[in-house]
């Protein structure tokens, strides 16, 4: 009796011993969590429990979600200098060069004393269609003034792109009047370029400037082409000068065009990332064009890939500098909150098994960062032979010997060009005092410049108003004091610079580089290896590449 007795007792002693239990862990966890913690020792564990015990206990509320964003670049900074976290606010900026278009109004514009000056319209874009006009002042945005301390690139950015289809009335102030206009512009997607300038530098040869590698890159090279093709160009160059890189899709693809069948262009290997070839199909139709390729130490990335492919398949001329000398390759991943992280996941190798990403310590940037100047300051940009190869010797299809571990040499080393480079155009350079002029002097003559629609006819006009002597002028009352003798010294440089950007705000960028490549080194050289047929490469004189590799 007593034992059936204990047993219809049981379930209601355990319950209760349970509530108890919980009730204590309750306690000594509020009490005491902050001492001693249970938990797996792992990093991402600690991570986790760290902000949850900042956001439960700390002395005073916390943003979490900016506390992440300030903790996260210190984690990747401390692998290697491309692994980059990029906020969500940031993300779609960081992302629309690579993508082909974004949703906005369709202006191109800088902020001059605290205001947005329109300095190009997008044709059929927006903004055009709403009636805005290049060296409007844009001093509303939807109703309210948006002028002073509060226009910065991103403001502006942020109240003129938009959803597609969505409107934003701009008050704007133009040229000879003080009177507010408004305007409302349907918001639309806008194209961005890749190809930058198509045109013939002579009457055999093409050139072609690509400024990145987005996804609209490989198509827009192809209509490049066919137009070069209906001009008759017989030679081509392709400038990748300063062309920070992109997608590797993009490069591949441009160099199977000028590559014949299962040549290899590009591998990436990494830990978690077996190897990966991308070879050619053999379909390009520009397999047999003499080709020039250029590169500087601003040529990055899928450039170097694209420049790599072209050198170790023997089967282009590379002209100009060192390149930068990125062989890492990064994945993009998305968190829910749309931010995004870029994380190395391998390196990619030319085909000759050269990765050319130049030395880097994990999580030192201090010394990655300063490379170019160092490059600069020992010579480098001014003599080949200041070049340090840092890697390993390889051997192109002919067996000529190219260098791995930074960067892309080219095959004919064409130093920058330091003539009428003095000290008072580096600080006119530098103070932005050029740029300002060549904007404030294109929105006080629009009138008188809108009449001239091609690069030679406003280049005649502008080499007779004496541009460098007003420059001079204006850049004494801003800080910059006139010195006669090294003003003549630069003249034809600041001349050059002056009258390019003019035609830059006036024209677009293939004027801007019609313009400053007549009378580029680089440019020269490229003509002179096409008019002695020496653009295909050949084969070393096994001598002589004996000696150069035993010199290195």
């Amino acid at each position: 009796m007593n034992k059936n007795k204990n047993n219809r007792f049981m379930p209601i002693i355990m319950a209760a011993c349970v509530v108890v239990g919980i009730f204590l862990g309750s306690f000594f966890s509020n009490h005491f969590s902050g001492n001693r913690l249970n938990i797996i020792n792992s990093g991402s564990n600690r991570l986790n429990n760290l902000l949850h015990i900042i956001d439960d206990q700390y002395v005073d509320a916390v943003n979490i979600d900016s506390l992440v964003d300030e903790a996260i670049p210190l984690i990747l900074a401390e692998l290697d200098p491309h692994s980059v976290y990029i906020s969500a606010k940031d993300a779609a900026a960081a992302t629309d060069d690579l993508k082909g278009s974004f949703s906005g109004v369709g202006v191109e514009f800088v902020i001059r004393d605290d205001t947005i000056h329109i300095q190009n319209v997008i044709q059929n874009g927006p903004a055009e269609k709403a009636g805005l006009l290049a060296g409007d002042k844009i001093v509303a945005v939807d109703g309210k003034p948006f002028v002073g301390k509060i226009v910065t690139n991103q403001e502006a950015m942020h109240r003129l792109k938009g959803p597609k289809d969505t409107k934003v009335k701009i008050g704007i102030v133009r040229y000879g009047s003080n009177k507010v206009q408004t305007y409302t512009v349907t918001r639309g997607e806008i194209p961005t370029k890749s190809v930058t300038a198509a045109y013939m530098l002579d009457n055999t040869t093409g050139y072609i400037r690509i400024k990145n590698f987005g996804e609209n890159t490989y198509p827009e090279m192809l209509i490049a082409l066919a137009k070069l093709s209906q001009e008759g160009f017989k030679n081509l160059c392709i400038d990748l000068r300063d062309n920070s890189g992109g997608y590797l899709s993009a490069a591949v693809n441009m160099a199977n065009e000028f590559l014949s069948d299962k040549k290899l262009i590009v591998y990436t290997q990494g830990r978690k990332s077996p190897r990966q070839e991308y070879r050619s199909d053999g379909k390009g139709s520009y397999q047999n064009i003499p080709l020039v390729v250029l590169i500087n130490e601003g040529s990055a990335s899928s450039a170097e890939i694209f420049a790599g492919a072209m050198q170790d398949n023997d089967r282009a001329t590379i002209i100009g500098r060192r390149s930068f000398g990125k062989g890492l390759v990064q994945q993009q991943l998305e968190f829910p909150d749309h931010s995004l992280i870029r994380l190395t996941i391998a390196r990619y190798y030319t085909p000759s098994g050269r990765c050319i990403q130049k030395p880097y310590s994990m999580g030192d940037d201090k010394d990655y960062e300063q490379d170019l100047l160092d490059r600069y300051q020992h010579g480098e940009f001014f003599s080949k032979d200041s070049i340090k190869h840092t890697g390993p010797a390889y051997h192109t299809g002919l067996g000529r010997v190219v260098y791995g571990g930074g960067g892309i040499t080219p095959d004919i080393f064409v130093p920058e060009d330091t003539l009428g480079m003095t000290s008072y155009f580096k600080e006119a350079s530098m103070s932005g005092l050029i740029l300002q002029y060549a904007f404030i002097y294109t929105d006080n003559n629009r009138p008188k410049l809108n009449n001239f629609k091609e690069m030679m006819e406003l280049s005649d006009y502008l080499s007779k108003q004496d541009m460098v002597d007003k420059f001079a002028t204006y850049a004494d009352k801003h800080g910059l004091q006139r010195r006669n003798l090294l003003i003549r010294k630069s003249h034809k440089l600041l001349e050059r610079v002056l009258n390019g950007r003019i035609i830059y705000n006036m024209l677009n960028e293939q004027a801007w580089s019609q313009y400053i490549n007549q009378d580029d080194p680089v440019i020269k050289k490229t003509l002179e290896v096409f008019e002695s047929h020496a653009a295909f490469p050949k084969k070393p004189v096994a001598g002589k590449q004996k000696k150069l590799s035993k010199k290195r």
